[in-house]
């Protein structure tokens, strides 16, 4: 594990640290600095060079605002000789915009990966996306997770004689389903 290097956003620093403990990694530092103008700046306070970087960063409210930040952190990583930049991203908000339901709409789901590989973005870690042609939007290889078998464990205890899975639309009716087979 001493060729990698893991940064955490603003967005969830305690799953950065939860990982970092996992893998018996140390943190690395970062700054995140906003001047007066509102724009913000990144470093990365650790050595980059010819390791493996993993900036952690899930897109959440405020999603411009974190969205920005890991567009930051990945330029800082590629500026610093990277070997290989992942963005861990747990939640992909830009996710549901996955395509042209109406005139004049863009496809911000398309938009956003294509920015993240723009940004230097390599390979993408990310979990249950809205719907399958999402991880097609991707230039770079994505590892799109799931943790349908985990919650299943977590709820295995309940009686779910009388529950009811639902999904929130049409995009996710196929993972509730495997959902609702798993418990039963």
């Amino acid at each position: 594990m001493g060729d990698i290097a893991i940064f955490s956003g603003s967005a969830h620093p305690d799953l950065a640290r939860e990982i970092c403990r996992h893998l018996e990694v140390p943190l690395s530092p970062s700054r995140l600095t906003r001047f007066a103008n509102d724009c913000l700046e990144v470093q990365l306070e650790a050595n980059c060079r010819e390791r493996d970087v993993f900036l952690i960063q899930p897109i959440v409210a405020p999603v411009q605002e974190h969205l920005m930040e890991l567009l930051l952190m990945l330029d800082a990583a590629r500026g610093a000789s990277a070997a290989r930049i992942t963005a861990v991203m747990p939640h992909y908000a830009y996710a549901r915009s996955d395509k042209k339901d109406a005139p004049r709409i863009s496809i911000g789901g398309k938009l956003v990966a294509d920015l993240l590989a723009t940004a230097g973005a390599q390979r993408v870690l990310t979990m249950t996306l809205h719907s399958p042609q999402v991880h097609g939007f991707f230039s770079m290889p994505v590892d799109h997770l799931h943790a349908l078998q985990e919650l299943a464990r977590h709820f295995a205890a309940e009686d779910h004689s009388n529950t009811v899975v639902v999904s929130p639309d049409l995009g996710n009716a196929k993972e509730a389903a495997a959902f609702a087979r798993l418990l039963g």
